[in-house]
């Protein structure tokens, strides 16, 4: 397609006027909005990208057009639907490098490194209870 919008320190050319003006914040460093000028008309939510925003409306639209091939499972991105079917394949791709533990997701084995560390980020707003999993601190 035509790109009559060229950016004149670099040579960069676009088909939308608002596409060369977000490349040209490139060069000055104004980021407007805190760099994220695409918005929610639901909850407010900003994004850097078009793209993040489109996937984020799905939570509100209720659409999960990526579906699982082997059960009735239907997510709202292929970020989403990548991580359920290693349920499927049994994959665990990350590694405990302290005792070899494996994971199916980054953060399951995030949790599990706390048994090692001793972390315990979830703090008690109550008292000086504090626990290394989230789903401890609800029980308490």
């Amino acid at each position: 397609g035509e790109k009559p919008y060229m950016c004149g320190e670099c040579g960069y050319r676009a088909a939308q006027k608002s596409d060369l003006s977000q490349h040209v914040r490139t060069h000055t460093g104004e980021k407007p909005y805190n760099g994220n000028p695409y918005m929610c008309g639901e909850c407010g939510y900003r994004t850097a990208k078009k793209s993040t925003l489109l996937v984020h409306m799905r939570i509100h639209t209720g659409e999960k057009p990526y579906k699982c091939d082997q059960c009735d499972y239907s997510a709202t991105s292929k970020t989403n639907l990548d991580r359920h079917l290693t349920k499927h394949s049994g994959e665990k791709p990350y590694m405990c490098g302290e005792c070899g533990y494996r994971a199916a997701q980054k953060s399951h084995l995030s949790q599990h490194v706390r048994s090692h560390t001793g972390e315990k980020p979830f703090k008690c707003d109550q008292c000086d209870y504090s626990a290394a999993h989230k789903s401890n601190l609800d029980e308490h």
